[in-house]
Parts: C-alpha cells; structure tokens; sequence
C-alpha cells in the first residue's frame, strides 16, 4: 500500500508551511545574514506589537534593549556560523514594555547548503519570569525571617536529615549550618531520644500518628561539646515537592530555667529569714545562758578532772552551734553593704595577716602579685569573703602549702583570684559549692561560700571558682571600680544627678 500524497505540488507544500507559521503562538521571524527582517508572522505581531510592514526590511536590533548590551553582535555572530542557539533574554515592544523571551536561533540554508540566514523562534515567558522571581523573592523573605529568628529553626527532610539551620541554631548547638547539613538531626540530641529518633520518624510517617508535631513539648538539647540543656521544641509539617520536610523551632529554656532556680531561691531565702529570726529568739538567747551556767559549774569542779573536761567540751559545742547560728543569720539575712572606695591591695594584705595568726595554719605562704584600681565595696564584707576563701583554700591544703594572691584592673573592673595548691574540689561536687548546707568538712556548716556569693552580688560584684590543669582551687572576685562608680552618679555637668 502506498503512502497518501499530501502535497501535490511544491506550491501546496509552501502555503501548508506559510499555514503552519501564521497559525503559531510563537514568534517566527526570518532574517538575514545582517539580522534584517525578512518574514514575520502573526505570533511576532502580537509579541511585539509591529505589523509584518513595520518590520520587513529593518533590523532585528529594534527589539533588543539598552540592557542587553551588544546582544546583536552576538546573534550575527552565531547566524553566520550556522549555530543553533537557544536562551533566554529581554524584548522591548512597540510600546516600549520589556518582555522576558525564550529564543531559539536556527540556520537556514539554500538548495546549494549555504547559510543565507537564520530563523528566530521566540516565546514569551515573562508571565514564568516573573512567578520565578517572585518565588525567588519569597524564598529570601522566607530564609530572612527564619535567619533573623531569636530561636533556632531546623529543617529535616523525611529521613531527619538536616537542610536548614538557621544563625540561632548555630550560635545555641555550636555547629555552623555547612558542617551540619546533611548530618541526621539526632546528632543535636542526648541519648536515649537520639537512638530512638530515627523510629519515631518512621512510625509517624507510616502510621500518622504524632506525638509531638503540632504540638511541642520541653525536651533536652546537645551541644556540640556534649552539654545538654532544657529546651521547648515545637515541629511543624509541611510538604515541598511532594516531599516531607519537618520543621523544629527550638527556644532555650536555660535563662527560664535560671529565673525558676531564683525565684526558689528567693521563696527559700524568705522562709529561711523567717526561721532564723526564730532561732535567734529561742536558740541564741539559750545558748548563752546554758553556756554561762555551765561555765559556772566547770569552774567549781576540780582543775583536771574528768568532770572539768566534759564541761569544757560542752561549752565547746555550745560554741559551734552559736557560730552555726551566727552563719544562719548572716546568711538569711545578709546586711545591707555600706559602700566607700577600698583598696583591694590593703584588704588582701590584712586578711593574709590573719591567716597568719592562726597557729595551725603557720606553714601556709601566702604572695600578693600585682595592683587593682579602688573598687565600691563594703570593707567589712570584703574582708570577710577574702578570709573565707583564704581559710577554705588553708583548709584543703591541711595547714601546708602556698596561696597565691594576684590583683588586675581589667574590662573597667578590678578582679582578685586567690589560688591554692590544694587537692581542687572533685569534678562531680563543682556545681554544688554555693548551696546552702553543702559541705565536704567534718565540722563545717555549708554556708560559707554561699554567704560569701550573697555579700558579693550585694555590692555588684561576682564570684566564681574553678579548678585548673594544673592543680589547685582558682577563685575569682570581680568589683566594680569606684571611679565608674562615682561617674555613673555625675550627669554632664560634674553635678549629682
């Protein structure tokens, strides 16, 4: 069977291909070797806006724009040698509108194969350019917001690996988002909630049952150095492409948590102040008088006697419960400090001179290195914190060995470390040296540090103590210089504000 004849003549064929041309929603446009108009069919009329009269016989570089440069160059250039090209460029039409264009460039050539031309295909997808722009554009505003977030945002994929990880997320794990992307996002999670991540993930996915999408809960976070911490995690669900990602916006719940831990504290420091106030009223008072009588009674028994002996240890625990007592009080309810210029220097000296009266602490050796600037202090107070410290230091070191007084006026303040050569204080009782009541002496009451936390914040100072390489107890006082005192007092004109 032969094939069905649908041109008879050369001539039918033409006008079917003149039919095909016209009828195009594209522009075709011929064109010679210098880029003159040649053909121009309807679909150029309505892109452009020129009738095929206004356009036949001028050149192409009508239609380009300032913008593009010397594009026409370019396009004369690829005529010539016979190229096909095929990009995306700018149009300006007969109303001056710019349109965005997708142009494809093709040879034409004669019976003999020679290059008299080119044919131009153009489509317009400015409509596409500009919803691409604007996606892009969302896309910005989208990544700005989650950038500039005060909590951190992560996003997973299905398979929880990490895609986004936005500045706080950084600055709150310690990764940066280039050496995290990709990493599964359990990583950011203490165990056992990191081993059991990658199950939750997939029971979710396959039974749509959630847990904590959509609704968010408090959770521990892992740092990069393998701290963890409290945090609020709220995830959110959304699809992209079909795909699933998972959304985790994290707050830090530490200073919360900080704030909680005062607010106890304060609640227990209000509780403790009302039942020192009783102690000092029903013990203190007893105290003295069971004391003095059994004084009395110790001095009429015989000098040396058994008898004699047992008074005397009486008094002597009568004596640690006053001092236990007098901590309390102290502590509870701390004095208010009077404030005057100290010199960190002289106060340091004086209370190592105590130290040395101390007959069992005669083999501790205590140096001063450098000088502080005065700081606003309560002298008294100072003094008392400097002792405690010193005498904790003496103590650990049983009575033998060196402390090494440095002074430095750094960052607008004055700091004081006093160190030891002691044995430190073990890794896993740190944290617990400023609590009330804790203690590692035989003997001590467990307030002496805390006290001495409270007398310093009181006065705008802090205190902190940590335990070198190198051995020993390193604690550190920071004071605020009298001078900036005094200035934050003056306005301007050298009068009190």
């Amino acid at each position: 069977m032969s094939e069905p004849k649908i041109f008879h003549s050369q001539q039918s064929a033409e006008r079917f291909l003149a039919a095909l041309v016209e009828s195009s929603e594209d522009a075709i446009i011929g064109k010679d070797l210098d880029g003159i108009v040649i053909t121009w069919n309807a679909g150029a009329e309505r892109l452009y806006g020129y009738s095929e009269t206004e356009m036949r016989g001028r050149s192409i570089g009508l239609l380009i724009p300032e913008s593009q440069g010397n594009e026409l160059a370019g396009i004369l250039s690829t005529i010539r040698a016979g190229q096909v090209a095929r990009f995306e460029t700018k149009r300006r039409t007969k109303a001056g509108r710019i349109v965005d264009v997708l142009v494809t460039i093709s040879p034409v050539l004669d019976a003999d194969q020679t290059i008299v031309g080119a044919a131009t295909i153009a489509r317009d997808i400015t409509a596409q350019v500009q919803a691409q722009q604007a996606l892009r554009e969302s896309e910005q505003r989208w990544r700005a917001v989650v950038a500039s977030a005060v909590d951190a945002v992560v996003v997973i994929d299905g398979k929880g690996l990490i895609e986004s990880f936005n500045s706080s997320a950084e600055l709150l794990f310690g990764y940066s988002e280039s050496e995290i992307a990709g990493v599964n996002v359990s990583v950011l999670m203490p165990s056992p909630y990191r081993d059991e991540h990658d199950g939750y993930l997939e029971r979710y996915q396959s039974t749509n049952e959630p847990r904590i999408i959509g609704i968010g809960r408090e959770v521990t976070g892992r740092h990069r150095d393998g701290t963890t911490f409290p945090i609020h995690l709220a995830v959110g669900e959304m699809r992209v492409g079909g795909m699933r990602k998972f959304t985790g916006i994290i707050h830090d719940l530490r200073p919360r948590v900080r704030i909680e831990e005062q607010l106890r504290e304060r609640t227990a420091m209000a509780r403790l102040g009302e039942m020192a106030a009783v102690v000092a009223h029903e013990v203190k008072n007893p105290l003295a008088g069971i004391r003095g009588a059994i004084q009395v009674l110790g001095g009429r028994m015989p000098a040396g006697s058994r008898d004699a002996g047992v008074a005397q240890q009486v008094i002597e625990r009568i004596d640690g419960l006053n001092e236990l007592v007098e901590d309390l009080l102290v502590f509870a309810r701390p004095p208010m400090p009077r404030l005057a210029p100290v010199d960190l220097a002289v106060l340091a000296t004086s209370s190592g001179e105590l130290l040395a009266r101390d007959p069992l602490m005669r083999d501790v050796h205590v140096t001063y290195h450098g000088r502080a600037a005065d700081v606003m202090a309560d002298a008294a107070q100072l003094k008392i914190v400097i002792c405690n410290v010193m005498v904790n230091g003496a103590q650990a070191m049983q009575g033998r060995g060196a402390i090494d007084i440095t002074l430095e006026t750094r960052d607008e303040r004055a700091w004081l470390t006093v160190r030891d050569t002691g044995p430190g204080i073990a890794p896993d009782i740190r944290d617990k040296v400023f609590t009330p009541f804790f203690t590692t002496k035989s003997r001590g009451t467990g307030l002496g540090l805390p006290t001495a936390r409270q007398l310093i914040e009181a006065q705008g100072g802090t205190i902190q103590l940590e335990c070198p390489d190198s051995g020993g107890t390193l604690v550190t006082m920071t004071f605020p210089l009298a001078a900036a005192v005094e200035d934050a007092t003056m306005d301007h004109s050298g009068s009190p504000v």
